[in-house]
């Protein structure tokens, strides 16, 4: 991984391959940036250099990410950001930028959608760690 502030025109995210609703949809922005040579980074927060992005792995693994021009962004802020930097989803950046659109967003992602799949991450994890025990025994 490189430097998340090495660039600051670079747009980085940070996201989680191990969640699979994440690794999706991340994955299909990934292969649409490489393809189209789009100056967009990703980062799995269980490889990354956390600290560098001063986010602990609790923290990283509870919403999107987005690094651009020094900021970090999260949540809906952050896919906007990163959708603007895409020329094929410009327009949803533009829809979700919408003041009644916007919040409703925001509603639906900090309070459904990123503690679902927050949740679900921790049930992961569990579970993993359960099986690893298991196998110590």
């Amino acid at each position: 991984m490189t430097d998340p502030v090495a660039n600051p025109d670079e747009t980085r995210v940070l996201y989680n391959a191990e969640c699979p609703v994440c690794n999706f949809e991340i994955s299909h922005y990934r292969d649409y940036s490489q393809n189209a040579d789009l100056p967009i980074a990703f980062d799995d927060l269980n490889s990354a250099q956390l600290a560098r992005w001063g986010l602990t792995q609790d923290t990283a693994a509870r919403r999107l990410y987005v690094q651009k021009g020094g900021e970090l962004i999260s949540g809906i802020p952050a896919f906007i950001v990163l959708w603007q930097d895409m020329p094929k989803y410009r327009w949803l950046a533009r829809l979700v930028s919408l003041p009644v659109v916007h919040f409703l967003a925001n509603l639906a992602y900090d309070y459904a959608l990123a503690p679902i799949i927050y949740r679900w991450h921790l049930l992961r994890k569990a579970r993993v760690a359960k099986r690893a025990e298991s196998s110590k025994l």
